[in-house]
């Protein structure tokens, strides 16, 4: 998975993290967490504000 796989990436949180609001994970937790996941394989430093936004949008629509 890269930054850009927020689709992937949201589907990969709600599954280790079932018991969490995607809106109350903090920005810093929510890198942490990407960079920790199973076939996670980009620079952690490529990610921004936009692209954590957009994965913690996306884990949001995922939850509904």
């Amino acid at each position: 998975m890269k930054w850009t796989d927020s689709r992937e990436i949201a589907i990969a949180l709600a599954a280790a993290h079932p018991d969490v609001d995607p809106l109350a994970v903090r920005f810093t937790d929510l890198h942490q967490w990407v960079c920790a996941l199973p076939g996670f394989a980009d620079d952690p430093g490529r990610s921004s504000e936009k692209i954590l936004e957009a994965i913690q949008m996306t884990w949001i629509d995922e939850a509904d």
